[in-house]
């Protein structure tokens, strides 16, 4: 049957939507009308009622309604479900029928247009008779009505419209011509949804109340087709959940029913309907499971329901139809929010489907079942044409209609009818719709990234345009899925495409596709027979010398005729006998590899090429010409062989050729990078066809890097015991594809000698000493000399570099001296030069000696000027003459006009020992408390490693400026001879200003159980009259006496003396007893801050004895 027979009904398919007739409206020639209908159907949101409206002419004659039956007692069914019957519900049988009339409550006709408003909604319940519609009247009114019950002539008038037009008060509604139509509108639909549910619940309850007039002996169909019709009005009154719950239990029915061969089509089509039902009602309540779970036992318990054997067909038209709405529904729930995954989504339902498909073009090409319709025509008259045009019953044949007995009642009929379904079927696209389908399956599959099914499919819809004979679509899907099998090496899957895109090139008579199908059939990726390659070979030489190749088999004899027609007119063509294939991508017969002999060569050296050849045919093959494509091409006609009848351009199968190229590079392409871009090899002639095989960059094709990397695999677990063979091993060759020219290896001696290290501020010399090798004059020698560039940005600026040694280096001298000419240089001949070096600064640097010369050479009998360089680099250390560090006695600031001490520390790293000739203190605000400074360091020697030390006493003075931070000055060292002299600077310091000045007098040690005195001074540094509250913490080492607290004052710039006599108690080094002082007047000087100019230990002498003159002279 046609593709479009199986196509399921679009009522059945569609959102089930209330029916509403609007008449009295004049949409064409009434802009007020037409608002109003706009209103209804134009821009509706999904948030409105859903409700489909038609505009009917007052008159319009709806379906005649039956006489309802009061008994089936002797009713015998003819079906299931008519096909009329769901589009009559949704289209032509209204749940409501609106009433539109143009009528103000003020109209001064209004008894004349009460009694027509009246006798228009009788003409509307006349058409209707028999049916349940409800009828509503809406009156169009100018003006807003006033809220209920202000208006009493509006109630009046009302009340006697509605007893003129028998409608009850819910059925009569306003609607005012204004700014607010849309609303208006909205609230009116909202009526109209209510009245529609009460009618469709009316029609449910009819529909029910026959339930208990059947039996199950002869009224089975009649039991699934009014469970159908309910869920069917559920739907309409939007009661989803209820009719899912009829649309399953008319499922269980319908499977209930006796099938045989000639209910089976009805049972399936109306199995296939509810399915498609429950599962679109399930991705709508959004469980996909329960959807997919009911599609599964769908076809579990269709798919062997076959029916008639010669039909067979039928059945598998059927179950892709099952698949392929399943799938579209799934796809459309997707499409609403639904999500999917890799192993569960759409594609594999379009797969099925597609397979089903095929299945049932292959039943109708199987010869055992149609031999008997090839070649007949349809029988007359035509079993398959109906009075009416088509079915009265879904599922039917239309040569018996109504008929439920198990034998068809006119079996010359039947066979008629079958033998015509026979015969329309062969008129179907098979094709088209398997290719529909796999695309739609393989949109999915690129969707939800399963590229190998994606692929699989392809190769599917491939072959469909191939038996389709739409050739260039099969040679374009063909074409984009081998890269994927060439990349996964999948060479059996490969070459049964390949087979498929080669019938296609030859039924095209496309000589290039031919051409490269046929090189890469021949290669080792090929899992054809040697006898199918050697068909293969021959019909490729055919091509090559312009002749026509033999029919690929397996072909369409007609099409091969019509292939053979194009193929003569092709060898006719002058001038399209030239091809270019690119073969880097395929895996062809004939295998390139190219390598230089080294990754570099100098510019005074031949640079080798070699280039391996190898075919995998079954015969050998003869090529013309090989040439190799440079990145630089000049080089390029030395890299060419061309055939003149020698054996060496033949190509035995399995055998390896080596081409061996050399050239002389230019001297200015010295430091540049030589690469292969292409190579290219011959095949056929110019008598007949030349086929160009190219290779980008240095050969390989899509399978090599994966055989070099197993033949590296290989020679790992073979070890080393495959040298000594002669025979190249074709996967282990690997390939070089650039090479760098460098510069000729220069022949001259470059010496440089120095006594490291390197001192600050020191003119270093470093003697340069270059001696010629050469054979001939080196000319043009220059030398570059100096800091090498590319370190640290700071050693530049405190490097210098010059040649005169009569003056010091300065900041005008550079770093680096380019290109310093020292003339020709002869045979064995030796020239020198000092080069000096100054820095101000340590650290490591490394120092650049360049020297470049120009030479004249010969290279394979070409003269060639080459230039040559050396280039001698040299770590020098630079050390620091005097490295110190300064340490002040732990103070962390210094206090305003109280002395201290600065003590220096210096340690020599020079490796030979140094003199000290002096050192100073240049003092910026500090002053000295001796009356001149003496060097302590005078003419010291520092050997390696060793220290001197130097101590001032300094005092700062009250600054002027309120800065807490003063300079101190720098230190000054003269050293070595000549002398050079180094300033250091001193840090800064922080000041501080005490109120308070206490400093103790006491001996330098004490004596046990002996009187130690002490005494503090105070002195008042302020301008103010300072109290002093004193107070000696008690000490377990020492007993004292004197004021253990007191207060006192102290005038501006006088001192207060106290005076305690210590007792200790204890030898050693003790803790004196603390002396806590606190200024009521100055809140921020705690005792912390004034302690610290008191000594806080002492060291206390054991008890003495005295020594009688028996002891003395014991001892």
């Amino acid at each position: 049957m046609a593709g479009s027979q199986w196509e399921l009904p679009p009522e059945l398919c569609c959102r089930p939507m209330a029916f509403v007739a609007l008449t009295g409206l004049d949409v064409v020639y009434n802009a007020v009308h037409r608002a109003i209908w706009d209103a209804f159907c134009a821009n509706r949101r999904a948030d409105r009622v859903p409700i489909s409206f038609k505009v009917l002419p007052g008159d319009h004659e709806y379906p005649k309604c039956r006489t309802k039956r009061t008994s089936y007692e002797w009713y015998i069914p003819k079906g299931i479900l008519k096909t009329g019957w769901m589009n009559k519900h949704l289209n032509l049988v209204p749940a409501l029928v609106v009433l539109f009339y143009e009528l103000d409550w003020d109209d001064p006709q209004w008894k004349e247009k009460q009694s027509e408003c009246a006798t228009k909604v009788e003409i509307v319940r006349t058409s209707l008779q028999g049916r349940n519609t409800k009828v509503a009247v809406v009156l169009i009114q100018k003006k807003t009505p006033l809220p209920p019950g202000e208006d009493l002539v509006a109630s009046e008038r009302a009340a006697a419209l509605c007893n003129a037009c028998d409608l009850s008060g819910k059925s009569l509604f306003v609607l005012p011509h204004t700014d607010h139509l849309v609303g208006y509108i909205i609230r009116l639909e909202n009526a109209f949804y209510e009245h529609a549910q009460t009618y469709y619940y009316t029609e449910i309850r009819r529909v029910k109340s026959h339930k208990e007039f059947l039996n199950k002996t002869t009224h089975q169909l009649l039991f699934v087709r009014h469970q159908f019709k309910i869920a069917f009005f559920s739907e309409l009154k939007q009661d989803t959940q209820n009719a899912l719950k009829y649309y399953r239990t008319a499922y269980s029915l319908v499977h209930e029913l006796r099938a045989h061969e000639t209910n089976m089509l009805e049972i399936k089509t109306m199995a296939g309907f509810i399915n498609y039902k429950i599962c679109r009602l399930c991705f709508q309540h959004n469980t996909p499971l329960d959807a997919i779970a009911q599609f599964r036992k769908h076809i579990d318990l269709c798919k062997k329901k076959i029916g008639s054997a010669e039909l067979a067909f039928e059945h598998t038209a059927w179950m892709s139809k099952q698949f392929q709405s399943f799938g579209e529904l799934f796809d459309e729930a997707i499409k609403l929010g639904l999500t999917a995954i890799q192993t569960q989504n759409p594609g594999f339902y379009y797969q099925q489907a597609a397979c089903y498909s095929q299945d049932r073009k292959l039943q109708l090409s199987n010869p055992t079942n149609y031999d008997m319709f090839h070649g007949v025509s349809l029988p007359t008259p035509d079993p398959l044409e109906t009075p009416t045009g088509g079915l009265d019953f879904y599922g039917q044949r239309p040569w018996r209609q109504g008929h439920q007995s198990i034998d068809p009642p006119d079996p010359e009929k039947e066979k008629a009818g079958i033998l015509a379904l026979q015969i329309k079927e062969r008129d179907v696209p098979h094709s088209e719709l398997i290719i529909a389908l796999l695309s739609n399956a393989v949109a999915q599959f690129k969707k939800y990234k399963c590229p190998r099914m994606k692929s699989h499919l392809m190769v599917q819809m491939g072959e469909e345009y191939y038996h389709a004979k739409d050739y260039t679509k099969a040679l374009k899907l063909l074409d984009y899925v081998m890269c994927d099998y060439r990349t996964e090496r999948w060479w059996g899957l490969l070459t049964a495409i390949l087979t498929t895109a080669l019938r296609c090139a030859y039924l095209m008579a496309n000589v290039k596709d031919y051409i490269t199908y046929s090189m890469e059939l021949l290669g080792r990726a090929s899992t054809l027979r040697e006898e199918q390659k050697s068909r293969i070979e021959k019909n490729l030489i055919k091509v090559l010398m312009n002749e026509v190749p033999d029919a690929e088999p397996e072909c369409d004899p007609s099409s091969s005729t019509a292939a053979a027609s194009l193929w003569n007119d092709r060898m006719a063509l002058a001038g399209s006998n030239d091809f270019t294939i690119e073969v880097q991508d395929y895996v062809p017969f004939i295998q390139c590899k190219a390598r230089f002999q080294s990754p570099s060569f100098h510019v005074d050296q031949p640079i080798q090429l070699q280039v391996f050849v190898r075919a995998d045919c079954p015969h050998p093959v003869r090529f013309n010409k090989l040439a190799v494509s440079l990145s630089n091409q000049e080089y390029n006609q030395w890299c060419v062989v061309e055939s003149s009848g020698q054996e060496n351009m033949c190509l035995s199968p399995g055998a390896t050729r080596c081409y061996n190229f050399s050239f002389v590079a230019k001297t200015e392409d010295v430091g540049k990078k030589i690469e292969m871009t292409g190579i290219e090899v011959m095949l056929g002639s110019e008598t007949g066809r030349c086929v160009f095989l190219s290779w980008r960059g240095a050969g390989g094709d899509a399978a090599s890097t994966h055989e070099a990397l197993q033949a590296i695999r290989s020679l790992r677990h073979r070890g080393r015991g495959t040298e000594g063979r002669q025979e190249l091993d074709w996967d282990s060759l690997t390939i070089q594809h650039s090479t760098m020219i460098i510069s000729r290896v220069p022949k001259i001696s470059v010496q440089l000698s120095h006594q490291p290290p390197a001192l600050n501020n020191e003119m270093y010399c470093i003697n340069f000493t270059v001696q010629s090798q050469e054979e001939a004059v080196a000319r043009d020698v220059k030398l570059t000399a100096g800091l090498k560039p590319g370190q640290e940005a700071n050693l530049s600026h405190t490097t210098y570099v010059t040649l005169n040694s009569s003056k010091v280096c300065d900041d005008s001298d550079p770093a680096l001296l380019p290109d310093i000419p020292l003339g020709d240089l002869n045979p064995g001949e030796k020239m020198e030069r000092c080069v000096y070096v100054k820095c101000v600064s340590t650290g490591q640097r490394v120092f650049l000696f360049h020297v470049a010369y120009t030479i004249d050479t010969t290279v394979e009998g070409q003269q060639i000027n080459c230039k040559c360089h050396k280039v001698k680099e040299n770590i020098i250390i630079v050390c620091a003459h005097i490295c110190f560090s300064l340490k002040f006695e732990p103070l962390d600031r210094v206090a305003v006009d109280i002395p201290f001490l600065l003590m220096t520390d210096l340690l020599s790293s020079s490796p030979w020992p140094i003199l000290l000739a002096t050192s100073s203190l240049q003092l910026v605000t500090m002053t000295s408390k001796t009356a001149q400074l003496h060097s302590q360091l005078e003419q010291v020697v520092l050997q390696t490693g060793e220290c001197a030390s130097e101590c001032f006493c300094l005092q700062c003075p009250p600054v002027a400026n309120s800065s807490n931070t003063v300079a101190t000055g720098q230190y000054l060292i003269s050293w070595r001879s000549p002398l050079v002299q180094t300033a250091v600077t001193l840090p800064h310091v922080i000041l501080e200003t005490v109120p308070l000045y206490i400093h103790a007098e006491l001996p330098s040690f004490g004596r046990v159980r002996e009187s130690l005195p002490v005494r503090y001074h105070i002195e008042n540094r302020t301008a103010l009259v300072q109290e002093v509250e004193m107070a000696v913490e008690p000490s377990d080492a020492f007993m004292f006496s004197g004021l253990k607290q007191v207060r006192l004052r102290i005038l501006p710039g006088s001192e207060q003396q106290m005076l305690y006599n210590y007792y200790p108690l204890m030898a050693g080094y003790q803790t004196l007893p603390q002396l806590n002082i606190s200024l009521p007047r100055c809140p921020t000087t705690n005792t912390h801050t004034l302690r610290r100019f008191l000594p806080q230990r002492i060291f206390v002498k054991p008890q003495g004895r005295q020594l009688d003159d028996a002891s003395i002279a014991a001892a």
